[in-house]
């Protein structure tokens, strides 16, 4: 069992326990939520480095047509869905094998809500790149660690959620951060020691509410939550990025990943979204990874970790003049930082918590039945009732928890 902590990043780090494919091999990859938005520029990357990568298995949701499609241009050996019918998946590959004119193909099909886990522990894989949203990914994870996978990690929550789990489950050097943020910590951290490093500063674009007083923020609609300025991401992320619950889970995510404490770990304001996190060294010299906000970077070296892939990505153009802007957070307008860390420091099932009650508050929100600032102040509210069981975490303790938080989370919301 191994940690995952700074010395897996570093540069001076000596030979791990795990060992990642050699350069210069074609790597297998695995997609779990292949139709999702980090699925679906996964397979972009994919094709254009046919040289390094091609698929081993794909896992999508419920939208068996883009899977079907995704399954028969890739030839993926096995494919699972969501969806419970095990037949309509069939159906649906048939029918777009049938559009392409391909013939003989035959993949190994799982369905139903453990179809993804499935596809995790496939065994003809090299890297696992998870990229659900939620704290669904977490079983995924498990798996695809057990399996002995390179995990190339964006779904956070599964981090997040069952955090010492996955830490004890990883060997180093087996985990490896998709995030753009978390991306550009472990490039930075290549710059040091361990020892050397004396800060981490994860950067935010601020949201769409930038500036926004706290009173300001109980009147936004979804459809304006939903009005990222930098990302394109699914109605969950872009919305935990509004109320900047997205930036509190990485900034947690960054503690459990490099093992730095929370004290020393801040978050920033940068709008442009150029600089994607930094280090502070004890030096004083602080090393930024910046490059144009498009994933296919961290998404490449995730898969293809610790080697980076030509041409992934479009640089910055230093020909042109541009200004990069760094501000602190409002911390009163946005506590969903603050929250977070004292949930993180309180117990190991507490983010758990916090995680689930915020899916549910979210998906609330966006029925119209509460208010913006309802989803941080309901956060709050369940996390002080919140009471956890005795004893190290396990799988069984966290699905408690989160069983708990939704239930309470519901009680709660209906009375808003």
């Amino acid at each position: 069992m191994g940690q995952v902590n700074i010395a897996q990043f570093s540069s001076h780090t000596q030979a791990t326990a795990f060992t990642a494919p050699r350069p210069g091999t074609i790597r297998r990859i695995t997609l779990i939520g292949s139709t999702g938005s980090i699925g679906t520029q996964g397979l972009e990357v994919i094709a254009s480095a046919p040289d390094r990568f091609a698929v081993a298995a794909l896992s999508g949701g419920h939208n068996l047509t883009l899977l079907a499609a995704q399954a028969v241009a890739t030839g993926a050996p096995a494919v699972g869905c969501a969806h419970p019918d095990i037949d309509a998946l069939s159906a649906a590959i048939a029918g777009a094998a049938a559009a392409a004119g391909v013939h003989g193909y035959a993949p190994q099909l799982f369905a139903g809500e453990h179809a993804a886990t499935e596809i995790a522990r496939f065994p003809d894989a090299d890297v696992v790149l998870n990229g659900i949203t939620g704290s669904i990914g977490l079983a995924p994870t498990l798996a695809a660690l057990k399996a002995g996978h390179l995990l190339a990690l964006a779904n956070k929550e599964s981090l997040i959620v069952g955090g010492q789990l996955v830490k004890a489950a990883a060997a180093p050097g087996q985990l490896v951060p998709v995030d753009s943020e978390h991306s550009a910590l472990a490039q930075a951290l290549r710059s040091g020691t361990p020892e050397e490093v004396h800060k981490l500063i994860v950067t935010a674009s601020g949201g769409p509410f930038r500036g926004w007083s706290a009173e300001a923020l109980r009147s936004v609609t979804p459809a304006q939550a939903l009005a990222h300025p930098t990302w394109d991401m699914g109605k969950v992320i872009t919305t935990n990025s509004a109320t900047m619950v997205n930036k509190a889970l990485e900034v947690i995510e960054a503690h459990l990943l490099f093992d730095v404490p929370l004290d020393r770990i801040e978050a920033v304001v940068h709008p442009q979204s150029i600089v994607h996190s930094m280090v502070e060294f004890i030096d004083g010299s602080t090393i930024a990874q910046a490059s144009p906000p498009d994933m296919a970077l961290p998404i490449a070296l995730g898969i293809g970790w610790p080697h980076r892939v030509p041409g992934s990505a479009t640089p910055c153009d230093w020909s042109t003049a541009a200004s990069w802007t760094f501000e602190p957070l409002d911390e009163e307008a946005f506590g969903a930082i603050r929250l977070a860390k004292a949930a993180a420091a309180a117990s190991p099932t507490h983010m758990a918590v916090y995680n689930a009650v915020n899916e549910e508050a979210v998906e609330a929100f966006h029925a119209g039945a509460i208010r913006f600032t309802d989803i941080v102040e309901t956060i709050e509210a369940i996390l002080q009732d919140y009471t956890p069981e005795a004893g190290e975490p396990t799988l069984q303790t966290v699905l408690a928890a989160e069983t708990w938080a939704r239930k309470a989370a519901a009680k709660r919301l209906e009375s808003l």
